[in-house]
């Protein structure tokens, strides 16, 4: 498996997020090397895009977002659950893609299915917030011989208060795979 390279990353936000389903997320932690195949992600589009993070504008919490593709961007939701997004686009333009779920390939226990459970199988917390994806443990990967699939594309999950956004096609998922949080 090679390492997607920055480029992949510095692109259209909705073409990253299709482009990445069937790549692999590796994390290595503790000695232990965890991969998953990414099956299924949300893209948010900047700070228009009333349903991202980046809406509110540039805070602490969301600098990472306004910063250079390919970097991590990890937060807690609830006081209990961290979910890890990919930065996307240029600097400067806060957009980024949610891993929601992922099919176990290596070294992965529990479930996967949804953004929690899926940073809780991989080991993923605050601590990996900021993260170069290609410098560090946790990246990116893809092999030389992708598989070939169908992309379903739905309305993002809870986030009903975005106004007209909560409507918009910007879920993706790999037809019928067995991992997907919810079809």
């Amino acid at each position: 498996m090679k390492k997607l390279p920055r480029e992949f990353y510095a692109r259209d936000t909705i073409v990253v997020a299709k482009e990445l389903l069937g790549k692999y997320i590796v994390c290595q932690k503790n000695g232990k090397k965890r991969i998953g195949k990414i099956v299924e992600v949300e893209a948010y589009l900047g700070a228009h895009d009333l349903a991202a993070h980046s809406a509110k504008g540039l805070t602490k919490r969301t600098s990472v977002m306004f910063g250079p593709p390919g970097h991590a961007y990890v937060y807690l939701i609830y006081g209990m659950y961290y979910c890890l997004n990919i930065v996307t686009e240029q600097e400067g333009h806060p957009s980024a893609i949610l891993l929601r779920a992922i099919e176990p390939i290596k070294n992965i226990e529990g479930r996967t299915q949804g953004p929690g459970l899926l940073c809780k199988a991989l080991h993923i917390d605050k601590n990996l917030n900021g993260e170069d994806l290609l410098k560090s443990h946790l990246y990116i990967a893809t092999k030389a011989n992708p598989d070939t699939f169908k992309i379903i594309k739905r309305p993002r999950i809870g986030v009903d208060y975005a106004k007209h956004w909560a409507k918009r096609l910007l879920r993706f998922y790999i037809k019928d795979n067995p991992f997907v949080s919810k079809p």
